[in-house]
């Protein structure tokens, strides 16, 4: 299949209940946050994560088949010790080739990456490209304590205590290209990109260890454009519109989000653009100028807007 032509511009949306989207282990896995604003922070690194283990656990991206994840996490064996390979004793499996980890690993396909291989070092910059997520209100960190199964050690008379930081409720958004140009050197494919969108969509609703249960999938908008070009900053195009304070939020019956922004650069830029493809939980509702708005899923025109 031959690499995509064309350039595309992401919007995704999600919500996250009582839980922690991204923890920072520099502090004490607190949920990234923005203190001026007092808004969640999430790392593009969070997201790739997240579609990377939805292609490797569901669309057969495990070592076999011809189909794999570069950036993962798998060990060796060195007489009766095992340990974590690194990037390089990785390369090796696929024979020194870049060629072949092209071939054959859809995350450097999409994502880009530095392959260590010993004749020379390849880097690669994705095709796709994701801002820092951010929460479109304002909200804020809990804290959650409670006791543990087991004692600290022998001869104890107590559990340990546990503590955890948590989100009670927060709308975050991010914004995504998919460069064409890049993709030429990484060779991403058409079917790449269904997949990418499968997996930011899908993956967000297989977040379901203890931390991360309550994240749930609301808005992907991808904008497909005729020529090299993109609008910018679509998540900064929306606004939120609630009858409650910011901190009172807690789920999609609380507020609306105000798509006048967007769709009127959606407009203003429709020479350049050929489609805007939809996905979207039937739960979220809209705005435009004042009035209620629907999005469907399904894949609009831009006269349709």
């Amino acid at each position: 299949m031959e690499e995509i032509k064309n350039r595309s511009e992401i919007l995704f949306l999600y919500e996250i209940e009582n839980a922690n989207p991204n923890g920072d282990p520099l502090n004490e896995n607190r949920p990234r946050f923005d203190t001026e604003e007092n808004k969640v922070l999430v790392s593009d690194v969070r997201l790739k994560r997240t579609i990377r283990d939805y292609w490797f656990e569901y669309k057969g991206f495990n070592g076999s088949n011809g189909k794999d994840i570069f950036v993962r996490e798998t060990k060796y064996s060195d007489g009766k010790e095992e340990y974590i390979s690194s990037g390089s004793r990785r390369a090796e499996l696929f024979k020194e080739s870049s060629d072949k980890v092209l071939e054959t690993c859809i995350d450097v396909r999409v994502f880009g990456g530095v392959l260590p291989i010993k004749k020379d070092t390849f880097t690669y910059t994705g095709p796709v490209q994701f801002q820092m997520g951010k929460s479109l209100h304002q909200t804020e960190i809990i804290t959650e304590q409670g006791t543990g199964a087991f004692a600290s050690g022998d001869k104890k008379k107590q559990t340990t205590f546990r503590t955890e930081y948590k989100i009670p409720y927060s709308l975050i958004g991010f914004n995504g290209i998919v460069n064409e140009k890049a993709a030429q050197y990484t060779k991403m494919t058409e079917e790449d990109r269904k997949l990418l969108l499968e997996g930011i969509w899908n993956g967000t609703k297989n977040l379901i260890s203890r931390s991360k249960f309550g994240q749930n999938p609301l808005l992907l908008f991808t904008v497909n454009y005729k020529e090299p070009y993109y609008i910018g900053g679509l998540r900064q195009r929306l606004k939120i519109h609630s009858e409650k304070s910011d901190l009172q939020i807690r789920n999609t019956e609380d507020y609306k989000v105000d798509l006048t922004g967007l769709l009127k650069e959606i407009k203003a830029q429709s020479d350049k653009i050929t489609s805007v493809e939809v996905q979207v939980d039937s739960r979220l509702e809209f705005l435009n100028n004042g009035e209620a708005y629907s999005l469907e899923n399904k894949t609009y025109q831009v006269n349709d807007f």
